[in-house]
């Protein structure tokens, strides 16, 4: 059952609040004495099977992203901005997965123009290098 809780992607993937599985432990880095006594550091777990959508989406992220998602923030001094950040990163990997290849490179002819630079180039090449050998 959908919650208001619950993560919703850009492409209509969605993620059970009841599958977010919190981690927070005191962070590295600038905060002076609050780094000491406060756990701003947030990481977010998510088993891949707790993703619900289009089954079409759900293989293309089973072929990109691990049996366990795990996405971690500790740029804010806030434990709130942090997790709201770590949701937002979530939401990306779990789109940029589901996106779909991009389309094959179709191989095209060269045009008339650029096969005669390419053979003007070699010929003036060519030039360059007799010009500098020498009759014995």
């Amino acid at each position: 059952m959908k919650s208001d809780d619950d993560l919703v992607t850009s492409r209509g993937l969605t993620v059970p609040a009841s599958a977010l599985e919190w981690v927070f432990t005191r962070s590295a880095g600038a905060g002076g004495q609050n780094v000491n006594k406060v756990s701003t550091k947030v990481v977010l777990r998510v088993p891949r099977s707790e993703i619900r959508g289009r089954a079409i989406l759900l293989e293309r992220i089973a072929e990109a992203l691990p049996d366990t998602i795990t996405v971690s923030s500790q740029t804010s001094r806030s434990q709130w901005r942090n997790r709201q950040l770590c949701l937002t990163r979530l939401a990306e990997r779990i789109d940029e997965a589901a996106a779909p290849p991009p389309p094959s490179r179709r191989a095209t002819k060269p045009s008339r123009g650029a096969v005669q630079r390419r053979l003007d180039s070699k010929k003036k090449h060519s030039e360059k290098k007799a010009g500098r050998r020498t009759e014995w």
